[in-house]
């Protein structure tokens, strides 16, 4: 099965259905060169001073860069991407009422650098999550061209239906060769993994993942972000990182060093200096 490319014109819509018919979809040339280079500027003194990986499925000619969100204006203009968001608020929604933000990571794969062994993202919950749900949807910006010598990323289309402990054949795995500036869209649930980096150049991508509102990050964004620099964002990026309610009465707190008479039961965006948006969140849930 074929990896499909979809043109920049794509609506969400059509990404959502190759994902739910293959698993994993690129979208070429999403962003403008001028965009990526500013991306690049601001990420790389905290990409120069990333340490190697230190186990062959980390990679130990790769570098895993995080705290986005805090470290880069473009990388959340990215989060909140009109395609990448819809995408996911369309592909994930059946599953919860309000989407988060899972893990902000640039991953640079240096020459030389052996392919990862094959496996999906939603292993980082285990196995306990019934099949039928669909965890996350994950993106990787192409800050560079991927190609199939500079260690493009790895996929099987078609294999998040597959039976957990079926393996592909060397014949089914694509690869993700596109030019920097498209996105590759893949489920949490497709067989993946970082190719072998062949050339003299590093292979650099931004990899930004979505996941339902009730589960846990990946990436802890309380403490990647915390609300001394998150409230200072957009609404809408502060929801994502999680300074929302997931649910009803899921995610409140109580100020432990200021207790207010009548207000012990507080919505997080109260730490950011914003109301909630329905008040009978800020009441006591007994």
């Amino acid at each position: 099965m074929p990896l499909n490319t979809l043109p920049a014109s794509t609506t969400a819509k059509q990404v959502v259905q190759e994902l739910i018919d293959n698993g994993a979809v690129i979208v070429k040339d999403v962003i403008g060169t001028d965009i990526v280079d500013r991306l690049n500027a601001e990420v790389k003194p905290y990409i120069d001073k990333t340490p190697l990986g230190h186990d062959n499925f980390l990679g130990k000619t790769t570098k895993r860069t995080g705290a986005l969100a805090a470290r880069s204006a473009q990388c959340r203009e990215l989060i909140v991407n009109d395609l990448a968001l819809a995408a996911a608020e369309q592909f994930l929604q059946p599953y919860t009422s309000r989407i988060i933000l899972h893990l902000t990571q640039t991953i640079q794969i240096g020459p030389g650098g052996p392919a990862q062994a094959i496996h999906r993202d939603r292993y980082a919950w285990g196995k306990y999550l019934p099949r039928e749900i669909e965890p996350q949807l994950n993106t990787i910006w192409a800050l560079t061209d991927f190609t199939a010598e500079n260690g493009a990323t790895q996929c099987v289309p078609g294999s998040h239906k597959w039976p957990w402990n079926q393996q592909p054949e060397p014949e089914q795995i694509c690869q993700a060769e596109m030019t920097k500036g498209s996105v590759f869209f893949y489920t949490g649930s497709v067989l993946h993994s970082g190719g072998a980096n062949n050339s003299q150049q590093t292979r650099t991508g931004l990899n930004l993942t979505y996941c339902l509102g009730w589960l846990r990050q990946e990436e802890n964004q309380y403490l990647s972000c915390p609300p001394s620099i998150a409230k200072d964002f957009d609404p809408q990026l502060q929801d994502l990182l999680g300074y929302t309610q997931g649910e009803y009465a899921l995610g409140y707190y109580s100020d432990p060093f200021n207790q207010q008479e009548g207000r012990e039961i507080l919505p997080p965006e109260r730490v950011l200096g914003r109301s909630a948006p329905r008040a009978e969140l800020e009441v006591d849930l007994l």
